[in-house]
């Protein structure tokens, strides 16, 4: 249980980041674009290299000493389409939705409608996000609360927290200019993360007492994370880059970078 409390504290953690960022509405008319760039460029570096060396890798090296009898490879490659397959499902039900609202242009509710889409889509994104946070934390009852192990975990909680900085921001921002008041798009755009301590204590759960579930738990983690960097944090961090086209780019690598140099050299 004391795996639980550690990953719900994390994931509180990155819900008070996506508070703060939904907060920037308070303070400035909108956030500056060149800095959310950086940030998010910063963030998809993390995630892509901790899908590899906080997810993958003990998924591999789990599913060889467990005694379930299926290859490793197969093991891996499944949970991660899994996962990048849950979140592509996701956003086509997001898509779907907003769709049929859309079409709807005209009609009295197309504002309301416009909103919810907006705050279902960052929240559903979310939820797999607190899942990884989980998974990781959940995963050190097998490994023991090492030093390396808590850095490993808590690096995946940063990474997820920053990029939830400028998801809590891509939320409240739009609904001001929706014409909602500051504190009521505060409190909406903070409450799109938390459902992160939710997923983030059911993650941990379930690889805390179902330890066969582990491997697949890490996979599907670390191919939910890839796609989120990928199609969501990669192309929206290049937007707005004619002066300074790598720009952000380099906050990819120094993100990558930063994350691949803590778990190897603490791993």
């Amino acid at each position: 249980m004391n795996l639980v409390l550690t990953a719900l504290i994390a994931t509180l953690g990155t819900w008070l980041l996506t508070a703060l960022g939904a907060a920037t509405v308070v303070f400035f008319k909108s956030p500056d674009r060149k800095a959310m760039n950086l940030m998010l460029g910063f963030a998809s570096g993390v995630m892509i290299a901790a899908s590899f060396w906080s997810l993958l890798q003990p998924a591999i090296e789990r599913a060889e000493a467990s005694e379930s009898g299926l290859p490793a490879y197969f093991v891996a490659t499944a949970g991660f389409l899994f996962g990048a397959v849950f979140m592509w499902a996701s956003d086509k039900a997001v898509s779907l939705a907003r769709g049929r609202a859309d079409s709807a242009q005209g009609k009295p509710n197309e504002r309301l409608n416009r909103i919810i889409m907006l705050v279902l889509s960052i929240t559903l994104h979310n939820i797999p996000e607190g899942l990884a946070v989980g998974v990781a934390f959940g995963a050190l009852k097998n490994s023991g609360l090492t030093g390396e192990g808590l850095m490993g975990a808590a690096t995946i909680a940063l990474g997820i927290g920053l990029q939830n900085f400028p998801e809590g921001a891509a939320v409240s921002v739009p609904l001001r200019r929706e014409g909602c008041s500051r504190f009521r798009s505060f409190m909406i755009g903070q409450a799109s993360g938390i459902v992160e301590p939710i997923a983030g204590v059911l993650g941990a759960l379930l690889v805390v007492y179902v330890e066969t579930i582990l491997p697949y738990a890490l996979s599907f983690a670390a191919g939910a994370m890839i796609l989120v960097a990928v199609h969501e944090l990669i192309p929206e961090c290049q937007k707005d880059q004619s002066e300074q086209p790598y720009f952000a780019t380099m906050g990819i690598i120094a993100g990558f970078a930063v994350m691949m140099l803590l778990d190897v050299m603490l791993g």
